[in-house]
């Protein structure tokens, strides 16, 4: 099915897929049950990237990627989804692929020099620096608490924040505070670009979590402790951290949906190859009636949610907010994936939750999906809300539990 993708999609679609199938998957094998992946496994298959010239297809020519529109880059990320080192690979992967998208919409021309090009080359990291462990920035980010006060022409930063992906790697923090105490926080949050290095940015430690083990994902607790940035640091108008993670997060949620949407794609694929060769009972598992009706239900819900993604990035590109699209897709793509690498799972027995496949490793990661860039019931309270017409257009829907 091609979706009605241009031909420039489909065709970055192809390459990568080859990409994966050629390059990343025997990558990927050398470290299943291993732990996580090394720095200079990592860096060998971005060169490979690069020559095949497909390293990061979403971020412009001039700060070093393809410079395609986001539409035509979504089928790749699919694509790069189908093995948990292919968006490492492509410098598609979550947070950094977020940050610098926030980084070109919103930055300076110094900014985007420091922060943007470097990462781009992957020789810096990052992390969004949202959620709090009390009360703000999580599901609800109305009860935010870190603060941002101005001192002459520096900003000085307190709060205690955790959940922040990639936060004990990163070198730059993008940090929401709230720089206006009278003000509604979605009219008076802003964005900060921290240096990780910075006087009073105390990392607090690693928060233990499920997944991760391949690509070593970390979600730090850090504590901001008058941490003083210069006033050039400020990312955008000031007081407006909401609108821009807002523009962040909705090509942000579908662009996760691509990549997992991979993950439930190459968890049919083995599950279907597992079971051809499989024999139980006098003939291959995969000719088991109920086996083929739970993969025929898969295949099925996977169309339709690349279909809603397609949709919601269709309004998108066309300029609309597209909050209850992106807010449907989100929520359902996650249930999908969820139950395809679950179904896999179990069409490939005890060898489904060993280790010599991805399934497991699959599994894992799977389950943050439901809460990465919003959880569930707040999706489900934006269509609700949406469905029965009661839709505060003063308020911009909720974002996320944790970040990533």
């Amino acid at each position: 099915m091609e979706y009605h993708d241009s031909d420039r999609a489909r065709e970055l679609a192809a390459d990568v897929r080859e990409f994966v199938d050629e390059d990343v998957i025997p990558a990927e094998r050398e470290v299943l049950g291993e732990g996580p992946v090394s720095e200079e496994t990592v860096e060998q298959l971005r060169e490979t990237a690069r020559e095949r010239d497909l390293y990061a297809p979403q971020v412009s020519e001039e700060y070093g990627g393809l410079g395609l529109e986001f539409r035509d880059v979504l089928p790749a990320f699919e694509e790069a989804g189908r093995s948990l080192l292919g968006p490492l690979a492509l410098r598609v992967d979550a947070p950094d692929e977020g940050n610098m998208h926030t980084l070109e919409m919103a930055g300076t021309d110094e900014q985007k020099d420091r922060w943007l090009e470097p990462l781009v080359e992957a020789e810096i990291h990052s992390g969004f620096s949202m959620t709090e462990p009390m009360q703000g920035g999580g599901s609800d980010p109305k009860m935010i608490e870190t603060t941002a006060r101005k001192e002459g022409d520096e900003w000085v930063i307190d709060g205690h924040k955790w959940w922040t992906t990639q936060g004990s790697e990163a070198d730059v923090l993008l940090v929401m505070a709230r720089t206006d105490q009278d003000a509604h926080p979605y009219e008076g949050c802003s964005i900060f670009l921290v240096p990780s290095d910075a006087d009073g940015v105390e990392y607090q430690r690693d928060i233990p979590h499920v997944g991760g083990e391949v690509t070593g994902t970390s979600h730090a607790e850090i504590v901001y402790d008058g941490v003083r940035v210069p006033e050039e640091n400020l990312l955008g108008e000031e007081n407006a951290g909401f609108a821009i993670a807002q523009k962040r997060l909705g090509p942000a949620r579908l662009t996760h949906c691509m990549r997992f949407s991979g993950m439930a794609q190459r968890s049919l694929e083995v599950a279907k190859a597992y079971t051809s060769e499989r024999k139980g009972f006098g003939t291959s598992l995969s000719e088991k009636q109920s086996l083929r009706y739970g993969i025929a239900d898969a295949e099925t819900r996977l169309h339709a949610a690349r279909t809603m993604v397609r949709h919601a990035a269709r309004e998108i590109s066309a300029g609309r907010e597209a909050r209850v699209p992106v807010s449907m897709a989100k929520v359902f793509t996650a249930d999908v994936v969820q139950d395809a690498v679950d179904r896999s799972i179990q069409c490939c027995g005890a060898n489904g939750i060993g280790k010599d496949l991805p399934l497991a490793d699959f599994y894992e990661n799977v389950r943050a999906f439901r809460l990465v860039d919003g959880a569930d019931e707040v999706h489900k309270r934006v269509i609700a809300r949406d469905a029965f017409e009661d839709v505060d257009e003063s308020e911009l829907d909720p974002v996320t539990r944790f970040r990533s």
